[in-house]
């Protein structure tokens, strides 16, 4: 039984050592910030190298058997990384998808990071392919319900082709894709998706270059619960192609779409 025990104990010790590792790189940027103005951008940059190598370690450690401690716990160390809005804007999020490769294979079930892979690396760090090469890769593991509300992924997808590949024939078959997920769910929010996911594909068939559906891409984006920066972008998006954003009292967003398409 005593071998039994260290057995079981040894992993847990090993992962928990590795991701304390992890975590112990962000105090040291914040004490680097604390004098930021006399921190060169190289020192942030090898740091955020520093960071890479530890992703990349659990790219390819093995799990034993805890793949989603592993998923949440550098979900949450991407959550502080993006937050860091100091050292994002000296060096950027260059390392975005890197934390979604292994919280994503890890965990392809984790709704929540499909939103943020999609904000972090198409919008902010510009490798909108790299979102798309995940989504597809961990999609292979998916299903209508599994996990719940999975047709998500595939308006994140077809936002993403759509708003910054501009493959709107890619977009159209990703929103036709939600609107068959959501299809098999009995439910009022189920039938809102498959009739906003079939008007963009429709939007989408008669113009490729359709305002409307990059009104309604851009729409989506502002619905989420995305940061203000995200939210501010959004907004002056669907402003300049010709539609309108009204916000209520409870923050509520209402789009007007554009008169002309």
């Amino acid at each position: 039984m005593l071998l039994s025990r260290e057995f079981l104990i040894t992993p847990v010790v090993a992962l928990c050592c590795m991701l304390g590792i992890s975590f112990s790189q962000y105090p040291r940027l914040q004490n680097l910030l604390s004098s930021k103005d006399s921190v060169s951008i190289e020192t942030l940059r090898k740091e955020q190298e520093k960071h890479l190598l530890n992703l990349n370690l659990f790219k390819n450690i093995p799990s034993f058997g805890f793949d989603n401690m592993i998923a949440n716990w550098v979900f949450i160390d991407f959550l502080q990384y993006f937050g860091d809005n100091e050292v994002r804007d000296r060096i950027g999020y260059a390392i975005s998808p890197d934390f979604f490769e292994v919280i994503l294979n890890r965990d392809p079930k984790f709704l929540e990071a499909y939103l943020n892979l999609s904000v972090s690396t198409s919008l902010y760090a510009g490798s909108p392919e790299k979102t798309i090469k995940i989504m597809d890769n961990n999609l292979k593991s998916l299903s209508p319900k599994v996990p719940d509300r999975a047709y998500y992924i595939w308006r994140y997808k077809g936002t993403d082709e759509l708003l910054f590949l501009g493959d709107s024939q890619a977009a159209r078959n990703s929103y036709l894709k939600a609107a068959e997920w959501a299809s098999e769910y009995d439910n009022e929010e189920g039938r809102n998706i498959v009739y906003l996911s079939q008007a963009t594909a429709k939007f989408l068939a008669e113009n490729p270059d359709s305002k409307k559906a990059l009104v309604a891409g851009w729409t989506m984006v502002l619905q989420n619960q995305v940061d203000d920066k995200t939210r501010e972008r959004a907004i002056r998006e669907i402003e300049n192609l010709g539609g309108k954003v009204e916000i209520n009292q409870e923050g509520v967003p209402t789009i007007t779409l554009p008169e002309q398409d």
